[in-house]
């Protein structure tokens, strides 16, 4: 895994909230990296979801009309183990 580049950037906060995460050791720039990294996040997994909806609503009406392909094995995984 290589190492991150930084870049510094400047952030407008509650002047009291940031006094106090300071007085309590809270190191801002790391919370606000690990914050923006899981709205990185969130955001392109939301972004995927949108751009797959029709290919997810197209799969979901094939199951409905043909049945999931492994269904005995879900729905029972007793009866293939046994065989």
């Amino acid at each position: 895994m290589g190492i991150a580049t930084k870049r510094k950037t400047s952030l407008t906060l509650d002047a009291a909230l940031l006094d106090s995460a300071r007085n309590l050791g809270i190191n801002v720039s790391a919370v606000a990296n690990a914050a923006l990294k899981h709205a990185v996040e969130d955001a392109r997994r939301s972004k995927w979801l949108e751009e797959n909806l029709e290919t997810f609503a197209a799969q979901a009406e094939w199951h409905e009309r043909n049945g999931h392909p492994l269904a005995e094995i879900i729905s029972s995984p007793v009866a293939w183990t046994t065989a």
